[in-house]
Formats: C-alpha cells, structure tokens, sequence
C-alpha cells in the first residue's frame, strides 16, 4: 500500500505539471520553458544521488571509463529524443488543452509494446484489445464531424510517438548504466537543445523567467524531482503491472487539474473519448485470464 501510495502520488504530480506547464506559457515560449524546467530537474536529481551514494557506501563515486561512454551515449540519444517529445508536447500545449493532452500523451503506454514487437518483445492480446479501445477514444476526443483532428492535439499523437520510443531507449540503456545518472544526463541534454532552440527563435530573457517562476518550480523542481524520486522509491515495493496502471492516472488527474485550475470543459463527445482512451491503457495492462498465453507487458516508466 505504501509503494502504491507513493506512485498514485508520482501520477497526481506528473498530471497536475500539464496545468504548469499551460501556465508557464504565459511568460515565456515553449522551448524557453522546456530549457529551463529540464535544467531545474538535472539539478533536482543531485539529492536524489546523493541518497543513493549514501546507502552504498562502499559502492565506487565514479563509473569506470566504459560505463561513462555508454553513459554518454545513452544520455545523449535519450535527450534528444526526450527534447523532440517534450517540445511536441510544450507546442502542443498551445492549441490545445491539459485534459486532452494528458490524455493523448498516454497513449505511449500502449504504443510501448506495440513498437516493441519491431524490436522482437512478445505482447499479449489484452495490448491490442486496449489499442482498439483507446484509439475509438482519440477519435471521439480529437476528430472532428468534418474528419479532420486539431493541430495541438495532431501534435500531441505525435509526441506519444516519441514517449514510447524514449521509454524503450530508456529501458535499453538503464540495465546498463546506473538509471539515476541517465535520468540526469538526459535532463541536461534536452535543456541544452531546448534553450539552444529558444534562442534562435524565440527571445528569452530573465524578466520572463521570474515572472514564470511559478510554474518552472513545479514543472522543473516538483514535477521532476520530487515525482521522479516517488517512483524510483515507489516501484522497489510494487508490481510492476499494478505500477503501470497507477501510473497512468496521471491522464486523469492531467483532467481535472486543466478542469478546476484552467477553467477547461469537455463536452459528452470529450469525456466519451478521455472514458474510452483510460479504460485501453488499463485494459492493455491486464493480463487477460482467458488467453493462456499472453505474457504481462513490461512498460518502462519515466518522468516528464
């Protein structure tokens, strides 16, 4: 109960960081956000190493020299794909609403196993049953009588893309390299290739950043620091499937956050659409009794 507790708070933050990041917007362009927020979470992750240095003592402070290559290499391959999801989302951020970004961005949890099967992981039925299902929601959710889908929520499909692909390069490096210091380095490199981008198109400066200052902490601080720390504690003691569903009710609480902090509505076709889309994700996390041989997925989890 205590480990569940801790993620179903990890959810709440991650959710709730959707209605930060709507709000930092309103100081700052996306990418100037995103820089500064990955930033604030690189530093965040240093208490958290520090725990971690401290109950093994005896462990070595600094990995040997090929550990430190394959650390590069996965930190910088993450970030980067962490920064091209993150700016899909940030963007999108802004044609659209956190109720249907938060939403949609959970589809990763879906697409995760179904991109595994090109890398030769086994799923089992009850992924796409839950595929099926969730995407009958994102029609209901984003496409219009007209057949055509909103340009925020087009790019929020895209970036659940991008999630999943950044969740199985994170499931490929962290047995490999020590996860907390990926986590780290793939801060550092999205934040980089954010405001590297922020500076070419748009116009950063410190007055929007103070005035921001609000939301960043949230966004850079809580969201990632404090959220990320849940889990890495959280999933010692819980299943990893009853993890994975926890964790995706960071899609409801993404709801009301964008509801009762943003003044966000969503008509019957909407909520008709978020009901559809959160029973796939958890259907496609249940194993299914009937199909003797479908096998649990395994989703990595990361923050945001």
């Amino acid at each position: 109960m205590r480990s569940n507790m801790m993620l179903l708070m990890a959810a709440a933050i991650w959710g709730l960081g959707f209605v930060a990041q709507r709000l930092g917007m309103d100081h700052m362009g996306p990418f100037t956000f995103n820089g500064l927020r990955f930033l604030l979470g690189a530093l965040s992750l240093l208490p958290l190493l520090w725990w971690l240095k401290s109950r093994q003592p005896s462990a070595p402070s600094e990995p040997p020299s090929g550990e430190r290559r394959l650390l590069l290499i996965g930190g910088l391959l993450a970030g980067t794909v962490l920064f091209s999801a993150a700016s899909l989302q940030q963007v999108g951020l802004l044609y659209t609403t956190a109720a249907k970004a938060g939403f949609i961005t959970g589809l990763y949890i879906i697409l995760v196993p179904v991109i595994g099967l090109l890398l030769r992981h086994k799923t089992g039925v009850n992924t796409w049953v839950g595929a099926l299902i969730a995407m009958a929601g994102l029609y209901y959710l984003s496409v219009t009588d007209d057949f055509t889908i909103g340009y925020g929520d087009l790019l929020q499909v895209i970036g659940a893309l991008f999630w999943a692909i950044h969740l199985l390069v994170l499931d490929h490096y962290s047995n490999r390299v020590a996860p907390i210091r990926l986590a780290g380095v793939q801060f550092l490199v999205c934040g980089l290739l954010s405001l590297a981008t922020a500076f070419v198109i748009e116009t950063p400066t410190l007055g929007a950043a103070v005035a921001g200052w609000q939301a960043l902490l949230y966004a850079g601080l809580v969201s990632v620091g404090i959220g990320y720390t849940l889990q890495v504690v959280g999933q010692r003691g819980a299943h990893p499937a009853h993890a994975a569903i926890i964790l995706s009710l960071e899609t409801v609480f993404a709801a009301i956050g964008g509801v009762l902090l943003l003044g966000e509505s969503l008509d019957e076709r909407a909520i008709v659409g978020c009901s559809l889309m959160l029973a796939g994700m958890l259907i496609s996390q249940i194993r299914l009794r009937w199909w003797w041989k479908s096998r649990r997925d395994k989703v990595p989890s990361q923050s945001r």
